[in-house]
């Protein structure tokens, strides 16, 4: 059933664009970018975030600064000067929309637990960062700004949001900042066209044709980008690295069609159908742990493979 401020919000919406498509889809889009509260809601929820606050206790937190504000990342394993070969394999964790590094802490530990050195990135917004503003690009500038703070990552993971952010940090779709340079990219229940989120978004608050044109015009003059530009499936192509995409066939939330997009694009993607995990619980399942550790690790579990042949 439709929640009563859903229905007040789609009458409101429906109201203002008869007045004013632009001025509909421009607050659409605000609303869009508008990010939810940090508190936990709900009995389970706040057990998971406690659970997860426990186990961030270890790390230590870096403040990035961003053009506007910072982000925060919450960095587990000890940082070494020995060189590249010797060191542990460095992986970036990203959060989805509405969450934060508390929540993905099992699989942070699980890369930790395979010898991995771990950063996990709160976007700006969520968590310890600042502001209560998120788009696309505002991601994508955090994602890099981790980048060039802790060096080059040997492989980064994203949730939900936060893969589709990683892809664009990837694929360098906003020219004011550098490529993420990761050599293995993993996204977990990830859409893939942002176009079709948008759509998703208007179908839902009860906007037209009219004000998703506005929206979408909106994004254009804030990204400096065409919506066209912000399709993950493209990027992938274009990138030619290790990609593995993981997604559930019962997510409710991000439809599997947008990791079906990915199938023929390219040899070096490959799927893992995680079904029965939904969304939320798809990241800490422990075979989904696994298989992105493995995926993410794979270069350097070769080359320690190779030493010990040499030796």
């Amino acid at each position: 059933m439709t929640s009563f401020g859903l229905k007040v919000t789609r009458q409101a919406f429906a109201q203002l664009e008869r007045l004013s498509p632009t001025l509909s889809g421009r607050l659409a889009f605000e609303l869009f970018c508008r990010t939810p509260s940090r508190k936990p809601t709900g009995a389970k929820a706040r057990r998971v975030f406690q659970a997860g606050a426990e186990r961030l206790r270890q790390a230590s937190m870096v403040r990035l600064a961003l053009s506007r504000g910072m982000a925060a990342a919450h960095h587990l394993g000890q940082v070494t000067t020995a060189p590249e070969a010797e060191t542990p394999a460095r992986i970036l964790v990203v959060h989805g929309w509405g969450s934060r590094a508390e929540y993905l802490t099992e699989l942070a530990m699980g890369l930790l637990d395979a010898g991995a050195e771990v950063v996990l990135l709160d976007l700006p917004g969520h968590g310890a960062s600042s502001g209560r503003r998120l788009d696309l690009k505002i991601a994508a500038e955090a994602i890099v700004a981790a980048e060039r703070h802790f060096g080059r990552f040997d492989g980064v993971v994203g949730h939900s949001f936060g893969g589709a952010s990683v892809m664009m940090a990837a694929g360098a779709i906003f020219n004011d900042f550098r490529r993420l340079e990761a050599r293995r990219i993993a996204l977990i229940g990830a859409p893939s066209s942002i176009g079709e989120v948008f759509s998703g978004f208007a179908t839902a608050i009860g906007l037209g044709r009219p004000g998703l044109s506005a929206l979408r015009a909106r994004a254009i003059d804030l990204g400096g980008r065409a919506i066209e530009d912000l399709d993950c499936v493209a990027v992938a192509r274009r990138l030619d690295r290790p990609l593995l995409v993981v997604h559930a066939e019962d997510d409710k939330e991000v439809n599997v069609g947008h990791a079906q997009r990915y199938i023929g694009v390219s040899p070096r993607i490959r799927h893992l159908w995680a079904n029965g995990h939904g969304h939320r619980r798809i990241v800490s399942a422990p075979e989904v742990i696994r298989a992105v550790g493995d995926f993410l690790l794979a270069d350097r579990l070769t080359h320690a493979d190779h030493q010990r042949v040499v030796s």
